[in-house]
């Protein structure tokens, strides 16, 4: 981007659109760089400069503190506004109910309680205790991650809490547990109420003296763990039923979060939709596709029963078994209804979709140099930037 005179308005609003970026200064040592406007621009708007030529090493330096503040700035805005950026840890979505999702996550992350998250399944607990972790002071240390309705009955308390050698048969060796193996961090007992109510003494028992005793041994082992458990099971009416500890409920039942279906979450559908297409488009190297107005108006529809992990199951799926450059409901395995009604309904959507399917190909065409791509689409770098950031386009 060369910045001038002419053109000084529109780079100030594009150095200014967001605060995640730390910009470097390329200054001609022949230019006007040191005119009152462009001098007010470089110490306004630029992290730091360098004179052409600029030295490598000395550029790559400041590049790497140039990254180091802005990610300093991210952590100190989350902590400063009780939010998490959106996206910061992969959890994508305007709609009102997961930005309080986000302010709840930061609010959680800051203190060591023990949380409890409940969600129908596939709607992102797991991704919620993840960011928990890796914005709390504990994310240095392991994150373990146990699935206890996938473990066998007999091993449940070998799996948690560890066992000795010799502590039966087919013990050979001492094995340390899930939990002393996140001895420091965090653990996550996804699936808690599959537990059985003998293991559940077991656990309450852990948790109440913060230490754990290997099967087959003695000693106590002092566990600075946090605990953050995770079901789709409504816990309180399993007390009710008798089929789950209430005292063990209650020592869970910290802090509570409850993570939205999907289909309650409005057009955060088309964002994750985009998002993960792009993803697999990377990751099957396939050329750029683009959603159909139909398909947009079938995925918003549609009741999600396996929701974010069965919208991104479909998506991954039409991206390896299409070779169209426009996805379709078929592809998808949506069913279409109300044609009159969606065509009405998706005019913009499907202009904004032809100029997204359009600017993907330009910029692959172009191996995502901006300067190439908006030569080839007849735009500034500016316009060019401005529509990709419109139809959440990533350079």
């Amino acid at each position: 981007m060369q910045v001038n005179p002419i053109n000084f308005d529109a780079c100030h609003e594009l150095l200014t659109a967001t605060e995640q970026i730390e910009w470097i200064a390329l200054v001609d040592s022949n230019s006007k760089a040191h005119t009152p406007i462009m001098a007010e621009m470089l110490s306004s708007c630029f992290f730091d400069f360098h004179t052409i030529p600029a030295d490598p090493q000395l550029l790559a330096l400041t590049l790497g503190h140039a990254a180091g503040m802005a990610n300093l700035r991210r952590q100190a805005r989350s902590y400063v506004d009780g939010s998490l950026d959106k996206g910061q840890l992969g959890i994508f979505g305007d709609s009102p109910i997961i930005k309080e999702l986000r302010n709840s996550l930061a609010k959680v992350a800051r203190n060591s309680a023990t949380v409890l998250i409940h969600g129908e399944s596939g709607s992102g607990k797991e991704l919620a205790a993840q960011a928990i972790h890796d914005s709390s002071q504990r994310y240095h240390a392991p994150f373990v991650t146990v699935n206890c309705g996938a473990i066998p009955t007999e091993l449940v308390q070998s799996e948690l809490f560890g066992h000795e050698r010799g502590a039966f048969t087919g013990a050979h060796q001492r094995r340390t547990g899930h939990l002393e193996r996140a001895n420091g961090g965090t653990i996550l007992l996804d699936e808690i109420g599959e537990l059985s109510l003998e293991h559940q003494v077991s656990l309450l028992r852990v948790l109440e003296e913060r230490a754990v005793t290997r099967v087959g041994g003695s000693e106590s082992i002092a566990l600075d763990v946090r605990v953050i458990a995770a079901t789709h099971v409504d816990l309180a009416a399993a007390v009710e039923a008798k089929s789950f500890r209430e005292d063990l409920y209650y020592r869970l039942n910290v802090l509570r979060l409850d993570i939205p279906p999907l289909r309650e979450r409005g057009d955060d559908i088309i964002e994750l939709a985009n998002l993960f297409l792009e993803r697999f488009q990377r990751l099957h190297k396939t050329p750029p596709r683009a959603f159909s107005p139909q398909s947009l108006g079938a995925m918003r529809r549609h009741q999600w029963p396996g929701n974010v992990r069965e919208l991104r199951n479909r998506i991954e799926r039409a991206v390896v078994m299409n070779n169209r450059i426009i996805i379709t409901p078929e592809d998808l395995g949506l069913e279409i209804r109300n044609p009159l009604w969606r065509n009405v309904e998706t005019l913009k959507e499907a202009r904004a979709q032809g100029e997204r399917a359009v600017i993907l190909r330009t910029l692959a065409n172009c191996s995502h140099n901006i300067s190439a791509a908006s030569r080839q689409l007849g735009i500034s770098r500016v316009t060019l930037y401005r529509t990709m950031r419109r139809l959440g386009v990533r350079s």
